[in-house]
């Protein structure tokens, strides 16, 4: 078999695996926030902060959710990068828009984080903000043994098949998952146009 025949098979085996349970947990706690009001902040970081940008106009669009991506304002994340670190740059962003207990915090992550390999640190500060004055903390990544993973609230864990894969199909899996999301009959308040 070629590489293609063997993604594919890896793509069918997360599938088979993922845990929908925490899927359907995590379209509920979406549902709570919609209806308390509150907002929803994605944090992404390389490929996942193209997923955050792209889930920010689907939960806003289709689902009614007031949802922002710090990443979308590339003035104010190379600024605070350039004068205070790349660690400071989601919680800044979070404590300027006064997060707050109805608001929830979805991590799009590979790994979710871990400050002792300096891996995503602005993700462990953020999710240490938002746990600290009570906003919800969810996220898909794609390792169960980083930070997101280990203290949020609920976490959809992308299976892990093949460690070669892991990047592609965690990044791919946050896609599948944010758009099962939006379309669950729960969540979404708009149609779509096909």
């Amino acid at each position: 078999m070629g590489h293609a025949s063997d993604y594919f098979a890896g793509s069918i085996q997360v599938s088979q695996r993922i845990d929908v349970e925490k899927v359907e947990a995590l379209a509920g706690e979406l549902v709570a926030l919609r209806s308390r009001g509150g907002r929803l902040f994605i944090l992404g970081v390389g490929g996942s902060a193209g997923n955050a940008s792209h889930a920010v106009n689907d939960f806003r669009k289709l689902c009614g959710i007031e949802t922002y991506a710090p990443t979308d304002n590339v003035s104010e994340l190379t600024a605070r990068t350039n004068d205070e670190g790349w660690e400071t740059v989601f919680v800044e962003w979070l404590k300027v828009s006064r997060l707050t207990k109805d608001d929830a915090v979805l991590v799009f992550s590979v790994g979710g984080g871990n400050l002792e390999r300096n891996i995503s640190p602005n993700l462990v500060s953020a999710v240490q903000h938002a746990k600290g004055v009570g906003a919800r903390v969810l996220g898909v990544v794609g390792k169960s043994n980083g930070y997101t993973a280990e203290v949020g609230d609920v976490v959809v864990v992308i299976p892990v098949v093949r460690e070669d894969l892991v990047t592609p199909f965690s990044e791919a899996y946050q896609a599948v998952v944010w758009h099962c999301l939006v379309s669950h009959p729960l969540l979404q308040a708009k149609p779509t146009k096909w």
